[in-house]
């Protein structure tokens, strides 16, 4: 018997069990990540207490505990209380038992998650392929780079008068410029310190450094979750990944309008990056009120050099993406006017760290 509770536990697939009376009397970690609650709250609930606008829902419990037949509704669209629109393919088994009425087994897949999957993977591919090209073309640069540099320090010491020194030392300021351009794009080499995380702490840091910085023209607003455990990560580096997005926030915002930035903590179980599932993930969404980024750049967000603002980089969001990719996470984002969202995903094993 605990062999079969371990196994509903650990696979992807929500599972509810309902009685004759289509009361919840239990319900597996998939399915409490589903609907957003915990057995503690759910347990004895009606069935149809468990969504907004639950009229098919209902209406489909309802016929395959009368009919005592399986039922399937593919691409069934439910609607979660906190508004959330997620479509599920549902399967609902009788179980015949000893009682006369019976009870109902459900089990609902996530049409959404295998495409998101999908999606995630697709990304990642095409962002290690990106990162490749443009070190190759880094390491191309640097090179010349050193050879123009070093021909301009000769010259100046060639040059007959001291005024014409100062074209030479444009040259060599341009050209340092260039390498600490080209080294952000290689991106750090450093391998990861792994170490126990507080998360929390790790935010107010960062929450302390950003008011010190932008005084009254920034509000941030704290939804944590208290119960996340620490995670393993580099703080140094979780630090970098995370300012990034958040300064990205707040030079985002329209001149003269207040900048409201809301970190949102919670856990995720049963949670696929890339191709792997992992059965608890910390979530970090960084949320901010800004205009919101253009349809056309959105898919190439994470990609170096390409930014919506006309004096960015766009360097900040890939080396962010590099640093949560190096511990086995994922970094992703929505975004609509006045509300973007960056969403850093986190596992909680120390083996996913590279």
């Amino acid at each position: 018997m605990a062999q079969n509770i371990d196994i509903l536990e650990n696979i992807s697939t929500a599972v509810i069990a309902l009685d004759s009376q289509l009361l919840v009397t239990a319900m597996n970690s998939a399915a409490q990540a589903l609907f957003q609650s915990s057995v503690a709250r759910t347990v004895g609930l009606e069935a149809k207490q468990l969504v907004l606008r639950p009229q098919i829902w209902q209406q489909k419990l309802e016929q395959a505990l009368r009919g005592r037949a399986t039922v399937t509704h593919r691409d069934m669209v439910l609607t979660l209380f906190s508004g959330q629109e997620i479509h599920v393919d549902l399967f609902l088994t009788p179980i015949v038992d000893s009682r006369a009425n019976g009870s109902l087994l459900a089990e609902l897949q996530i049409v959404d998650r295998l495409l998101k999957i999908s999606r995630d993977e697709s990304m990642l591919h095409t962002q290690e392929t990106t990162k490749a090209v443009i070190r190759s073309l880094a390491h191309e640069i640097k090179n010349p780079l050193g050879g123009v540099r070093g021909a301009a320090q000769l010259l100046a010491k060639e040059l007959p008068s001291d005024h014409l020194n100062e074209y030479t030392d444009i040259i060599i300021k341009e050209a340092d410029r260039l390498r600490d351009l080209v080294d952000r794009l290689l991106g750090s080499r450093e391998q990861l310190t792994l170490e126990s995380l507080n998360i929390h702490e790790v935010l107010e840091h960062l929450r302390n450094l950003l008011n010190a910085e932008s005084g009254d023209m920034l509000e941030i607003v704290r939804d944590y979750d208290p119960s996340l455990p620490c995670i393993p990560g580099d703080r140094s580096q979780l630090i970098q990944a995370t300012l990034n997005i958040m300064r990205n926030a707040v030079q985002a915002a329209e001149p003269g309008m207040r900048c409201c930035v809301t970190l949102k903590t919670r856990a995720q179980r049963q949670f696929t990056i890339g191709t792997k599932r992992h059965p608890l993930v910390c979530r970090v969404d960084i949320s901010d009120n800004g205009p919101g980024i253009a349809k056309d750049l959105m898919h190439a967000v994470f990609i170096p050099m390409v930014s919506g603002r006309a004096n960015g980089t766009g360097l900040g969001l890939s080396i962010s993406q590099s640093i949560i990719n190096g511990h086995g996470g994922f970094l992703d984002c929505t975004s609509k006017p006045r509300e973007t969202t960056f969403s850093i995903y986190l596992p909680m094993e120390t083996k996913d760290a590279k």
